[in-house]
Formats: C-alpha cells, sequence, structure tokens
C-alpha cells in the first residue's frame, strides 16, 4: 500500500512521534511505501512532498514540530482545490491517506473522502477540543510547559506583592487553562466556557490579601470574554483561511482591569507558542505513537473515514464527522473542583 501524510494546522509537541509510529508499523510489517505532503494542505495543492522511510523518520520521536511542517491553508477556499487535491494524490498513487490535525483540518478530510478519497484522521489539537476523545497528543506537553510557568510566577508575584495574570492558549475551551489553574494552585482560574465575572475576580483577590496572602496568580484562556467587551480579544482584524481571529491579550486587559478596581499591581504573562514548543513529555510520546500504529492498522483494514481517538486507556475509532460536529468543552465536573477549592461568595 502506498500511503500519504500530511500535518495540518498550528503545530504541536507529538506529531513526529506518530509520523515515525505510521511508517515504522507499515514499512516493518507490511512494506508500505510512505509519502509526506509537506505544509498540510499546502503541499498537497502544490504537490510538494517528501519520502519518509525508516531512515527520514529516524531519530525523530523526542523532536517537537513536525519534519512535514504546517500550514493553516483551507482547500474549500480555493476554486477547484478539492479536485487539484484528487488530481494530486492519484498521481503520486497514494490508497490512503492519514492527516494529522483537528477540526479544520478533518473537515477537509471529510470533504475529500466525499469525494471518492480514502482519508484516515488522527487527532491534534493542542487546545484538547475535538470531540470523540478524551485526549489529544501536545496538551499533557502544553499543560506541563503552562504549569511550570505558574509554579515561576509564584515566586516573583510573592516577591513583589502582585497580582500576576497568566494567559494560556484555549480559543474556545479551557481544558489547558483549567488544567493548569487546578495544576499549578491558581487563584483564579478563568475559561471560554464562561464569562469573566470581573467583580467576582476582585472578590477573590481581596479575600487573599484580607487573609494576609498579598500575592496572587490568574490563569486565563486566551479566548475568555469579558462581557463587557463585544468579542474576544485579539490581536488585529486579520483571520486565517478558516476565519479565526488570532486571539491574544485577555491578560493585559484583565490585568489592567484589575489593578483598577483593586488597586493592586498587577501584569500579565502571555506564554504564546511556548506552550508548542519544544520536545514533548513521555505521555503525548505514548499516546502519539499509539495512535499512529492504530492509524496504520485501520488502514490495513479498510476503515476509511475513521478518526482513531482515546477513550478511557483504550485506542479506538470513530467517525471523522462525529468528530469534528461540536467543540469539546470543559465539564461542570472540572470547573466545581475549581470553585471547592476557593473561598465562596461571602466568606
Amino acid at each position: 500500500m502506498r500511503i500519504g501524510l500530511l500535518t495540518g494546522g498550528g503545530d504541536c509537541p507529538g506529531l513526529n512521534a506518530v509520523i515515525r509510529a505510521v511508517v515504522r508499523k507499515g514499512i516493518l510489517h507490511h512494506g508500505d511505501e510512505f509519502v509526506g505532503f509537506m505544509e498540510g494542505w499546502r503541499g498537497v495543492l502544490d504537490d510538494v512532498t517528501m519520502p519518509l522511510t525508516l531512515e527520514t523518520t529516524s531519530g525523530i520521536l523526542h523532536r517537537g514540530g513536525t519534519i512535514l511542517r504546517s500550514s493553516r491553508t483551507n482547500v474549500k477556499k480555493i476554486p477547484g482545490g478539492f479536485e487539484r487535491c484528487a488530481e494530486v494524490l492519484a498521481k503520486n498513487k497514494i490508497d490512503v491517506l492519514i492527516a494529522l490535525g483537528g477540526d479544520d483540518t478533518q473537515s477537509i478530510s471529510l470533504a475529500l473522502i466525499e469525494r471518492g478519497v480514502k482519508c484516515i484522521g488522527v487527532p491534534k489539537t493542542i487546545d484538547n477540543d475535538l470531540s470523540g476523545t478524551d485526549a489529544c497528543f501536545g496538551f499533557d506537553t502544553a499543560v506541563g510547559i503552562a504549569t511550570e510557568a505558574v509554579d515561576r510566577l509564584h515566586s516573583t508575584a510573592e516577591a513583589h506583592s502582585r497580582v500576576l495574570v497568566c494567559e494560556v492558549m484555549g480559543r474556545d475551551a479551557g481544558w489547558i487553562a483549567v488544567t493548569t489553574g487546578i495544576a499549578g494552585g491558581a487563584d483564579v482560574t478563568l475559561v471560554p466556557e464562561l464569562p469573566i465575572d470581573i467583580d467576582d475576580v476582585c472578590r477573590l483577590l481581596k479575600y487573599r490579601w484580607e487573609h494576609g496572602k498579598k500575592f496572587a496568580i490568574v490563569v486565563v484562556a486566551e479566548g475568555a470574554k469579558l462581557p463587557e467587551l463585544p468579542d474576544q480579544v485579539t490581536v488585529g482584524n486579520k483571520l486565517d483561511s478558516f476565519g479565526h481571529a488570532r486571539l491574544s491579550g485577555i491578560g493585559q486587559v484583565l490585568a489592567e482591569e484589575i489593578e483598577k478596581r483593586t488597586g493592586y499591581e498587577t501584569r500579565s504573562v502571555n506564554l504564546g507558542h511556548t506552550q508548542r514548543g519544544g520536545t514533548p513529555s513521555a505521555y503525548d510520546r505514548m499516546l502519539a505513537t499509539r495512535y499512529g500504529v492504530a492509524a496504520i492498522d485501520l488502514a490495513h483494514a479498510g476503515k476509511f473515514g475513521r478518526l482513531v481517538v482515546l477513550r478511557g486507556t483504550e485506542i479506538t475509532d470513530i467517525p471523522l464527522a462525529d468528530a469534528i460536529a461540536k467543540t469539546r468543552t470543559v465539564g461542570e465536573d472540572l470547573l466545581a473542583v475549581v470553585r471547592g477549592l476557593q473561598p465562596k461568595p461571602g466568606a
């Protein structure tokens, strides 16, 4: 079998581990051939490839990023784009295409499936918000980086009697924020699932000051919203090819509002792409490798139009259409944990 691979959307730690696992299982157990398309769907449209062999994928397990590079190319926006993709895949004699990406990337896979292309998906989103799977690789690494940052921020916040607002990734779901907030011992955790109640934020901070803790940490997801603002805080007005604005700045907006309302010196820190970079954690290497092996198994089982997913501790698969039908958001169970660690109103 001749199999194509691509990595679409934002990069995250573990992509190379998936690529390596797919190639090793495919070659060593099935004698498959592999073609890597560069920079996501752009590589398919432009027919830019690299050979994926045991040699070219050797030594990449621990590397962050992706040897195939990535882009946010939206085939839907290009006239004749899907026909061009099908033509290039046929030219390269691709029997099956394995796409590593989130809902945007997989929406292109689904459209190609409807046009007769055999595709298999591997879930990749740093925000951990793809439906149908309990975890996406890269999330554990991002949370580890963010939690370490919060640990460091505690000492400098205490030294200067400051409030430090740490902005983390999370467009429509606050998985990184809520996990980092709990694991890092943040005093306030704010997520896109709930509008920011600035009065309650200030109440929690004043409680600490009144009880002798004259410093505090606030963790906020980049997509969290203040009710008085019309939308999420963005940088510029440009949208990517899938219609997404570049989110950034809610941490600074929040810091200014906190300082104005409380009088406490407040600074903001935006971790940004630091969360995406560097070597993947052991958990993400393991999960990514399991996904890669499962993807090649699906290909040889003839189960196309599926996404490999984690359910509990088991790897299984679901229809691609189900995975991108809605965003997986943080549930009330974790939000209740956050509230349980905070003083009740009136305390």
